[in-house]
C-alpha cells in the first residue's frame, strides 16, 4: 500500500469522527409525552404484544432489518488471523455496505472466541435480537462447523459470506463466461488452485448446477486432492479427492476449460496457459495480487475470459453482488435459513443482469458503460439494478422452498418497494408510473442523441410509460444505442424523427414556424435554420402540429434558452397570466414542493395565487394533497414590509379562487413544517400537519432554498416542472440524470391524460 493511499485511508477511518456507523433513533425523542412512549409506560404495551405473539417483534422492533455481523477475526481478508480487535475495521465495512445497498442495519460484533465451541455459544446466544447472522472472516476448517452448528441450531438465517457469496458470484461470472465461450457446465473440467472455505463452496454450487463432480480437480497448498492423500481433509474436500497419480496443479492444468483460484498470488505460472483448453476461463481471485495477471493471459491466450478479485481489472468477483440483497430477500419473507434454492436463484439473477445494458449509474462511477463480453460477465457492484432482481429472486425461492414465515403476495408492488433503495424519487414517482402505464402518450425528446436520453427511453420502454419519438441524427442515435448495448429498435420501439433529414416532416413545420415568429427580429431563413439545428424548436413545432402529445426538451446548454425557444411555439395556456416552475425536493422526512424555482423574479401577488393554484394542481398529479403555505420572513401580520403584504394579498386573491385548498400565510418555514409552532402564532389555521407545498415570495428565495436543501441533505430534485403552458412541454436542467428524464416522461404523460379529460 503506498504511503499517500495509507494516509488517506487513515484518515477516512478517523476523520471527521472515528469509525464509518453510528446508531441513530428512528422516532422523534422531543417531548415528555414521547419518551412516555418510548420508554416507560408505552414500551410496556410493544413488550405484551411479543409476549402474545412473538412474531410481532418483526412489527414493534427493528429485529426483522437487523443483521449482525459477526467474526473472530482468524481469517481476515489479505491480513490473516489478526483478531478480533484488528479485524473490526473490516466488520464495520460490510455493515455499511449492508445499509448502503440494501437498507439493512447491522450491528458488528467481533467476539474473542477461536474456540468453536464457545464461539457458537456466543453467537446462538443472539438469536433473540437479529433477524439475519452473517458470519465473517473465520478460518477454515473451523468455519463448516460452526456455520453447520449454527444452522442447526438458530431458526434465522446464518450465512457465511467469505464461502458462499464469493461462490454466488464466482457461479454467475461462470454462468455467463460459458454463454460467450460456447460451453456448457455439464462438460467441462474445472481445476482449482485453493480448496479453502471459499473455493469449495465455489465447487459446491456450481456441482449442485450440474457440474459433474467427476470433472473436478482440487489442489491446494499440499498439492492435488488425490484418493489416499495422508494430509488432513475436512469431509467436504475429500468427496473431490480423485484417483490420479498427479501431485501437483501444474500436471493437472492441461485440457482445463476453468482456471479457479483462490488461493496465492503467481501460483499460476505464464508456461501453463498454452495447456489450458480452448476459449478457457481464468478465474484468479487471490487478493491483492491474483494466481496471474491479466496481462500475461490477455498477451498469450487472448481466446480466455479472465476475472479477478480487484477492482481495478474487468469482471471482479465482489461478494457485494450478493450478500446485501441475498439478506434483504431473506429478510423480507422472515426466512428461516438461506438455502441451496435461495443461492442458485441469486445466481441467474446475477448472470442475468450483466446480460442487459449498463446502467447510467455504473457508468458514471466507471466512467464507461460496459456491454456484455469478455470483459463484462458479471454486473458492476454498483449496478443499482442490484436489489430489483436478487432480492426478489432469493424472496420467492425462500417461498418455494418452504423456509419463508411470511410471503409476498404481489411481487410487483414489491419491487415498487425495493425502488426506494435504488431511486429516492422512488415512493413519490410510484402513482405517476402507474397512471402513465394506462395511457402511454406519445413523447417527443429533443436530444436524441444524448447519452442520458438513450438510457432513459430504454428505462420507459420497460416500464411501458411512453411512446417514445427521438429527435436528432439517426445514424448517431444507432450508433450510440449499440454503444450503450441498449436493446430497442429504431423504427420498431422507437420513432426518429431528424430535422436536416426528414423534409416530408419538417418543411411543412418551417413555413408554420416562419409565420409564428415572423415579426419577432427572426429572418424567414434563420427561422429555417432553427428548426434544423434546434432540438428544442422542433420538438415544440411536432407538439404544436400535433405529431406528438408531449415534449422534453433541454438538458443541455442554458435552461432559460431552452424556454425562450418554446415559448413562441407553445404560450401560456388561456387564462394564465404567466408560467412559473415548481420542483419538488425528496427529503428522508418526506417530499417537499416549491415554487417559483427558476422563473418569476419578483411575483406579484396576483401571480404568486396564479402559481399555487397551478403548482397545487400539479401536486395532485403525484396523488398527493396539497397543502400550501405562503412563506415570508413575517409570520401572520407580524411585519408590514411590501413582501409581507404581498403575500397577504396573494392569500386573499387564493381562498377566494379555491376555498378548498388547504392553504394559509404569511408564516416562517419552520411554522409552516410544524402545526405545534403555528399554533403559537395563531389560532383556527385551516393548514393542517405539515405543509407540502411552499410557496416562495420571491426566485432568489426559492431557488436558495432548494438548492441549500438540496446540498445540505444530499437529498434528490425532481423538476422543475413548466406550470401554465397550453400544451405538455418542460425543460429539462442541464444536470438531469437519465432517471430523472424517466421520473419527468412519466410526468408529461400524467399531464397529458389530464388535459384529455378537459
Amino acid at each position: 500500500m503506498k504511503d499517500d493511499f495509507r494516509k488517506a485511508a487513515l484518515d477516512y477511518h478517523r476523520l471527521p469522527r472515528p469509525g464509518k456507523l453510528r446508531v441513530e433513533p428512528t422516532k422523534r425523542m422531543a417531548t415528555q409525552h414521547d419518551l412516555a412512549l418510548a420508554y416507560s409506560p408505552g414500551v410496556a404495551a410493544a413488550c405484551e404484544a411479543i409476549v402474545a405473539d412473538p412474531d410481532t417483534a418483526r412489527d414493534y422492533t427493528a429485529r426483522g432489518n437487523l443483521v449482525a455481523v459477526i467474526s473472530n477475526g482468524t481469517a481476515v481478508l489479505g491480513l490473516g488471523n489478526i483478531g478480533p480487535l484488528a479485524g473490526k475495521p473490516v466488520m464495520e465495512g460490510k455493515a455499511v455496505l449492508f445499509q448502503k445497498f440494501a437498507g439493512i442495519d447491522v450491528f458488528d460484533l467481533e467476539v474473542d472466541a477461536n474456540d468453536p465451541d464457545l464461539f457458537v455459544e456466543v453467537v446462538a446466544a443472539l438469536e433473540p435480537t437479529f433477524g439475519g447472522i452473517n458470519l465473517e472472516d473465520i478460518k477454515a476448517p473451523e468455519c463448516f462447523e460452526i456455520e453447520r452448528r449454527l444452522r442447526e441450531r438458530m431458526k434465522i438465517p446464518v450465512f457465511h459470506d467469505d464461502q458462499h457469496g464469493t461462490a454466488i458470484v464466482c457461479a454467475a461470472a461462470v454462468r455467463n463466461a460459458l454463454v460467450l465461450q460456447g460451453k456448457d457446465l455439464q462438460s467441462i473440467k474445472l481445476v482449482t488452485s485453493g480448496a479453502g472455505a471459499a473455493a469449495l463452496a465455489c465447487v459446491d454450487l456450481l456441482v449442485a448446477m450440474g457440474l459433474p463432480a467427476q470433472n473436478v480437480t482440487l489442489t491446494d497448498i499440499d498439492g492435488v486432492v488425490y484418493e489416499g492423500r495422508q494430509a488432513d481433509m475436512p469431509s467436504n474436500m475429500a468427496r473431490y479427492a480423485r484417483k490420479t497419480d498427479a501431485r501437483t496443479l501444474g500436471e493437472v492444468i492441461s485440457g482445463a476449460d476453468v482456471f479457479l483460484g483462490l488461493s496465492a498470488p503467481r501460483v499460476f505460472k505464464p508456461e501453463w496457459l498454452p495447456l489450458l483448453a480452448d476459449k478457457p476461463l481464468i478465474l484468479a481471485m487471490a487478493n491483492p495480487e491474483p494466481e496471474i495477471l491479466p496481462e500475461l493471459v490477455a498477451e498469450a491466450r487472448p481466446d480466455a475470459i479472465m476475472a479477478t478479485g480487484r477492482s481495478d481489472y474487468p469482471n471482479q468477483v465482489n461478494n457485494v453482488l450478493c450478500f446485501p440483497f441475498i439478506f434483504r430477500g431473506a429478510l423480507d419473507v422472515g426466512a428461516t435459513e438461506i438455502n441451496e434454492a435461495m443461492k442458485a436463484a441469486a445466481v441467474e439473477a446475477i448472470a442475468s443482469l450483466a446480460r442487459v445494458e449498463a446502467s447510467e449509474v455504473v457508468a458514471g462511477a466507471y466512467g464507461s458503460a460496459p456491454v456484455f463480453g469478455s470483459d463484462y460477465i458479471i454486473p458492476k457492484p454498483f449496478d443499482p439494478r442490484l436489489i430489483l432482481e436478487v432480492a426478489p429472486a432469493v424472496a420467492r425461492a425462500a417461498m418455494d422452498s418452504g423456509v419463508a414465515t411470511r410471503a409476498i403476495e404481489d411481487f410487483d408492488a414489491y419491487r415498487s418497494e425495493l425502488e426506494q433503495f435504488v431511486y429516492r424519487s422512488g415512493q413519490l414517482m410510484r402513482p405517476v408510473f402507474d397512471r402513465a402505464r394506462k395511457s402511454p402518450a406519445r413523447v417527443a425528446y429533443a436530444e436524441g442523441e444524448d447519452e442520458r436520453v438513450l438510457r432513459a427511453v430504454q428505462a420507459v420502454l420497460d416500464e411501458g410509460l411512453a411512446r417514445p419519438v427521438l429527435i436528432g441524427r439517426r445514424e448517431v442515435i444507432e450508433n450510440t444505442t449499440r454503444s450503450l448495448g441498449l436493446r430497442f429498435k429504431i423504427g420498431k420501439d422507437v420513432e426518429v424523427f431528424d430535422p436536416s433529414a426528414d423534409r416530408d416532416v419538417f418543411d411543412p413545420l418551417v413555413a408554420d414556424y416562419q409565420a409564428l415568429i415572423a415579426r419577432k427580429g427572426v429572418p424567414p431563413l434563420a427561422a429555417a435554420r432553427r428548426v434544423a439545428t434546434r432540438p428544442t424548436v422542433a420538438a415544440a413545432m411536432l407538439l404544436k402540429a400535433g405529431l406528438v402529445d408531449a415534449a422534453l426538451v433541454g438538458g443541455a446548454g442554458d435552461w432559460w434558452k431552452h424556454v425562450t425557444y418554446a415559448l413562441p411555439i407553445v404560450p401560456a395556456r388561456k387564462g394564465v397570466d404567466r408560467i412559473s416552475a415548481l420542483s419538488a425536493i425528496i427529503l428522508n422526512s418526506g417530499t417537499l414542493f416549491l415554487t417559483d424555482t427558476h422563473v418569476n423574479v419578483d411575483p406579484t401577488a396576483e401571480q404568486i395565487a396564479e402559481l399555487t393554484l397551478l403548482s397545487a394542481e400539479a401536486v395532485r398529479r403525484f396523488g398527493l394533497t396539497p397543502k400550501a403555505a405562503l412563506l415570508s420572513h413575517s409570520s401572520f401580520g407580524a411585519s408590514n414590509s411590501p413582501t409581507a403584504r404581498k403575500m397577504r394579498q396573494a392569500l386573499g386573491l387564493i381562498r377566494d379562487r379555491a376555498p378548498d385548498l388547504e392553504v394559509d400565510g404569511e408564516m416562517h418555514a419552520d411554522a409552516a413544517l410544524s402545526e405545534a409552532l403555528r399554533g403559537r402564532f395563531v389560532t383556527g389555521s385551516p393548514l393542517t400537519g405539515s405543509a407540502n407545498l411552499l410557496i416562495m415570495p420571491s426566485l432568489d428565495a426559492a431557488n436558495i432554498a432548494l438548492t441549500l436543501l438540496s446540498a445540505a441533505t444530499e437529498s434528490q430534485i425532481v423538476g422543475p416542472l413548466m406550470l401554465g403552458l397550453s400544451k405538455p412541454l418542460h425543460a429539462l436542467v442541464p444536470s438531469v440524470t437519465a432517471r430523472g428524464v424517466v421520473n419527468m416522461t412519466a410526468l408529461v404523460v400524467a399531464q397529458v391524460q389530464d388535459q384529455a379529460k378537459v
